[in-house]
Order: structure tokens, then sequence, then C-alpha cells
């Protein structure tokens, strides 16, 4: 996980460039600058003319209006939350904040079909506490801690958590953080795994997700982005054989 802010084309309506709007677009003034031909219609003919014209740009500016807002209406920004409401039987309810991620109604908004495992270089502790910074702009959906393989979730699997520093991605995507550094292993331990494996069982049935290497990645190979996690200990086969398990 990098520890810098995702999602940089974010916009207050929680979209990017060129997502629709709750107040529409404004379109060019089609009579701004137009000289008449000398041999053109009647002055009332332009003047019928021009108030048709005005009626209608402001009928269709009307209708983007009326379209913006059913767009966010029914994008599940607006879908009632429960507090402490959780997707993985037994995780705890630890919200991230805010800031860190984008309220959404998936997989209506947007299908999910990636899970994406990542590494923090840190300890859970101090993972939990960076994702409840708004400053940070960044979490994920869940947390694991080593020693156990307990469970937090920090933001709604139909919410879109800024994980990947892709927003695509991340919109397609649940976000996974494991305790750790790349460069130790001791850190990836069988109750850890056991427990992730668990979890993204869930995920993949959840959503109807193959369980495979094609649909559950590290963060290293989201295309683009340079990065070392989940590192070169974390045991793919092994850890999809105990998914598939499950």
């Amino acid at each position: 996980m990098n520890w810098t802010g995702q999602d940089p084309t974010r916009n207050p309506y929680g979209g990017g460039a060129g997502d629709p709007r709750p107040d529409g677009t404004r379109g060019d003034d089609p009579a701004a600058g137009e000289h008449r031909p000398p041999a053109g219609p009647s002055r009332r003919g332009l003047l019928i003319g021009g108030a048709a014209v005005v009626a209608g740009a402001g009928a269709a500016y009307a209708g983007r209006e009326e379209l913006g807002r059913l767009w966010w209406r029914y994008s599940g920004r607006l879908e009632p939350r429960v507090e402490g409401e959780v997707d993985h039987p037994g995780a705890e309810w630890i919200p991230a904040a805010s800031a860190n991620y984008r309220r959404a109604n998936r997989p209506r908004d947007y299908p999910i079909d990636r899970v994406v495992i990542h590494m923090p270089e840190a300890t859970y502790p101090i993972t939990l506490r960076v994702f409840q910074d708004s400053s940070h702009r960044a979490a994920t959906h869940y947390v694991l801690r080593s020693e156990d393989g307990h469970v937090a979730q920090l933001a709604r699997e139909l919410d879109v958590a800024f994980h990947t520093g892709d927003r695509p991605f991340n919109e397609r995507s649940v976000g996974i953080e494991h305790e750790g550094w790349a460069d130790q292993p001791e850190y990836l331990t069988e109750e850890m795994y056991a427990s992730s494996a668990r979890l993204v069982a869930g995920i993949c049935d959840r959503y109807e997700i193959p369980r495979d290497r094609e649909h559950i990645v590290g963060h290293n190979e989201i295309p683009g982005i340079a990065r070392v996690c989940p590192g070169p200990h974390w045991d793919w086969d092994r850890y999809i054989a105990m998914v598939r398990e499950v």
C-alpha cells in the first residue's frame, strides 16, 4: 500500500472528469456572434423561431438537470447505511475516514470482479490509524492482523475505497491489507492466510468472482502502478489453493 493520497481525479460529487453532475452542463449560446444574411426571413419569423429555440434549449437544460439529480439519487450515494454493519461475518467495524472512500451502491453502480491483496509496510494498529486520518485520502475495505487473522472492516463493499491508485480499478475491486512488511515473511502467519482465504472466498461468492489469479491480484499487478506489495514472500499458489478449498 502506498501511504499517499489516492483517486486524485475525485471531484466533490465523488466522481471524476467526465462524470455526470447534478447541475447538468451549460451549452454555448447558439445565437452568440450570429449575423443575419441580407435575404433572410422576416423579423417576426426570427422572433418566433428564436423563442422556440430558447424554449427548446430551456427544456433541454431542465432535462439534463433532472437527469443529473436522478443519476446521483440512483447511484447509491443516498443509499441508507446501518452503523456498524459488516459484510464479512465476524469482522470488526472500524470505519475509515469518509474522505478515504466514496459512497456508492456496488455492484449496481460498478460491477465488482477483482480482489486486490495489499501489504501496508506497517503494523495493524498503525494501518488502522492511517486509514482513519482524513488527510491520507486512502483506505482499503479490510485490514487483517498477523498474529490471529483478526479482520477489521473499514468501508462497506458497496462503497469505493481508494486503495489502488487507479480509479477504474478502485471501482471494480475490494481491497484487503495484511499486516506486515514485504521483506519480513514472519508476518505471513498460517492464521492470517486462513482468515484471508475465508474472507476472499466470501467476496468471490457474493459477486460471482472466479477464484483464480486473474481475479485475485496483488497491488503490484495493477496496470501502471509501481508497488512491491504484497511482496516476494506472499505464497500465491498456497493462497489460491486455500481460497478454493473454503
